[in-house]
């Protein structure tokens, strides 16, 4: 018996990376896991039969944020997969789906700005808002923020501040939704080896500066912050709710030091 046995979850941007290790940790509880993936169908075919082959049980759902009826598509996706499966509401909501950005003040345009606010800022928010009707009481609902909101990174100041919003989001939530037993909170990877820092996993020198920054000396991995999720969507993070828990490994916590 899992944790999570006779639960649902939605996990947004869940064919890869993050989002596959977070949708492959609930599904491994017993959750049944809705993959919403923006465009990439290979990707979360793979995503969904890894499930499956693990015992697991998930469907993907397409719709692209940041596009007209991108989250209407996403429900309608949703509630016909969760009736196909025999369930009728939701237990877990992960907000994971986002976009990059690595431009400084200076080089970022208005239309670079609003892509990033309507896909990891407007598409969380209204998907939350879709799916209160369908979640349950003492359900659980985890965003996917950021360390750069603590550390500072310059040269992505437009995904900074999308994440930090992202994570404003959560108290406000929480303190609207805690009297239905539903927590609200955000976790923040620093980095993670993802597809995100591909350019930089062919080059040593470049992940040994990566890894000089992190207090436990490696960059992290998708599963370390699945688990994190995992402990919040089940039982036990039952009394953690409008927080924002820094998953980074440590990443600059303090100056730097040769060597």
């Amino acid at each position: 018996m899992g944790e999570l046995d006779g639960r649902t979850a939605l996990v947004t941007g869940g064919s890869r990376g993050i989002g596959r290790a977070v949708a492959l940790r609930l599904a491994a509880e017993g959750a049944l896991v809705a993959v919403h993936y923006g465009g990439n169908d290979a990707a979360a075919a793979e995503a969904v039969a890894l499930i499956a082959g693990a015992g697991g049980r998930a469907f993907a759902v397409r719709a692209r944020f940041g596009e007209s009826g991108g989250v209407d598509r996403l429900f309608e996706g949703l509630t016909a997969g969760l009736a196909e499966h025999g369930a009728d509401g939701l237990d877990i909501l992960v907000n994971n789906a986002g976009i990059h950005s690595v431009s400084s003040i200076g080089q970022l345009t208005e239309e670079e700005f609003e892509r990033l606010l309507a896909v990891n800022v407007s598409a969380p928010v209204f998907v939350v808002q879709r799916a209160l009707p369908l979640l349950r009481d003492g359900g659980r609902i985890v965003s996917i923020g950021s360390a750069a909101t603590r550390i500072a990174a310059a040269g992505q100041i437009g995904y900074t501040v999308t994440k930090a919003a992202l994570a404003a989001l959560g108290p406000s939530l929480a303190n609207e939704l805690g009297r239905r037993g539903i927590t609200v909170n955000t976790v923040a990877p620093g980095v993670v080896r993802t597809d995100m820092i591909a350019g930089y996993t062919s080059a040593p020198e470049a992940m040994a500066g990566l890894e000089s920054i992190t207090a436990l000396g490696r960059i992290g991995e998708p599963e370390d912050i699945a688990d994190v999720v995992g402990f919040l969507a089940g039982p036990q993070g039952r009394w953690v709710t409008g927080q924002t828990i820094d998953v980074s490994g440590g990443t600059y916590l303090g100056p730097i030091t040769a060597g």
